[in-house]
């Protein structure tokens, strides 16, 4: 769909983009704080975050409690939820063009306005508890804050988060919204028909009741290389593993693209070098590999999951392509199907009102950076193998990752497959 975007700084302190897509009949609306976990006031309430946002839609200064705002709010068909994240809480909407001034309101008053009382604490910290005792039987949520925690990163795992829930009080609630819900803190993105409505939008927001405050800055972990670890589940009956390497510095877009097309390249189909090739010899259903630009460091992440008997020959091929990518042995008519893939995708990412936004919102309600959707095509004709390869030997030669899994197996068995990548390190290219 066609868009134009304009970044808007308001007089509070707040800015956003405002993306006006003619003819949309729907508007989307998200609002994020830098109010995640990394930011409660100390760790013994680690849980505050996440129990205010479940808290969010609750009692306010217009309505009782949830059930009459949620009446209210979705009337119409209305959408909205809230999550947290270590570093930002953020709250969004999807609704009707016709109603669009009704609940942006209802917004404001939820997120300007709540009435925090026990009764709705208490439900929540229940809640809040359920839904985390239900992360522990997914493996793959058990593993990756660990692997965080073996890289160095402040965090909590789910169990240890569990642990939290009872120490949080309305007081830590109320302070932790006071703290962090500023208008200096505030980002958004607003996309719908726009055409005629920006001045109005931007006035509304400016008259959110919300006190001056700070941009907080973002944490930053001293990363380090974490021991191969198992967390032992006796009822796990294969190997969910994760595999995480730092750079300690944050990637360009040209080198996040040329990640994300070799990252296709190794894991993106089944024909892929890593994940076909584990296909076709039956390794292994699920193997994937991904790269995150963080805001002080980027990570290049391998994981999925594999039988215990056939995972030493999954991580024989994964060593194998490793090297071969170190050793400069990718093709360019294998950079050319990245490429062509990456611009299919690119142009189906689209499709809706809400796929456009959420194009803006990790880059912006990350460091502030307006990614411009027309040029990227451009960028990514414009990737080179030699980018490709120097990003990635970069990662490599950094030589800085943990290894962990889950399973009912035994610790040296992770030790052993741990050793094999240690031989992806010593590679000579």
């Amino acid at each position: 769909m066609k868009h134009t975007t304009t970044e808007v700084r308001l007089k509070n302190g707040a800015r956003g983009l405002l993306i006006d897509v003619p003819g949309a009949t729907v508007m989307s609306f998200q609002f994020q704080f830098r109010a995640g976990n990394r930011y409660v006031k100390h760790k013994e309430i680690y849980e505050t975050a996440h129990i205010m946002e479940h808290m969010a839609f609750g009692a306010n200064a217009q309505y009782k409690n949830e059930h009459a705002y949620e009446a209210e709010f979705t009337k119409n068909g209305a959408y909205h939820n809230a999550y947290t994240s270590d570093l930002s809480m953020v709250y969004i909407a999807d609704c009707a063009d016709f109603e669009w001034e009704r609940i942006l309101e209802l917004q404001q008053v939820a997120i300007c306005h709540p009435r925090f009382n026990q009764t709705e604490l208490e439900a929540e910290k229940g809640n809040v508890k359920s839904e985390l005792t239900g992360y522990l039987n997914n493996h793959n949520r058990v593993l990756w804050p660990k692997i965080q925690q073996l890289l160095g990163e402040d965090v909590y795992t789910y169990w240890q988060r569990i642990q939290t829930i009872s120490t949080v009080t309305l007081k830590d609630i109320r302070e932790h919204h006071k703290r962090t819900h500023t208008s200096d803190n505030m980002r958004f993105v607003i996309a719908g028909k726009l055409d005629g409505r920006k001045a109005q939008i931007q006035r509304m927001l400016e008259a959110w009741e919300l006190p001056r405050g700070e941009r907080f800055e973002v944490p930053k972990d001293e990363l380090r290389n974490g021991n191969p670890t198992l967390i032992r589940r006796k009822e796990a009956s294969n190997l969910t593993f994760g595999w995480s390497m730092t750079l300690p510095r944050e990637l360009n877009d040209e080198e996040a693209e040329a990640m994300a097309c070799l990252d296709q390249i190794l894991t993106g189909t089944m024909h892929s070098r890593i994940y076909g090739a584990a296909r076709k010899k039956g390794l292994a259903y699920s193997v994937f590999s991904d790269t995150s630009v963080g805001f002080h460091d980027s990570s290049w992440d391998f994981g999925g999951q594999v039988n215990l008997d056939t995972s030493a020959g999954l991580f024989d091929i994964i060593v194998r392509e490793l090297k071969a990518v170190v050793s400069g042995k990718v093709t360019e008519e294998e950079l050319d199907a990245a490429k062509s893939y990456a611009l299919g995708r690119h142009q189906m990412g689209a499709q809706t009102v809400s796929q456009i936004s959420g194009f803006y919102t990790s880059r912006y309600f990350g460091d502030g950076v307006v990614k411009d959707y027309d040029k990227v095509p451009d960028a990514i004709r414009r990737i080179t193998r030699d980018r490709m390869l120097a990003t990635a030997r970069e990662f490599i030669a950094h030589n800085t990752w943990a290894l962990a899994g889950v399973s009912s197996g035994e610790k040296n068995e992770i030790v052993a497959l741990n050793d094999k990548l240690e031989s992806i390190f010593s590679h000579e290219g």
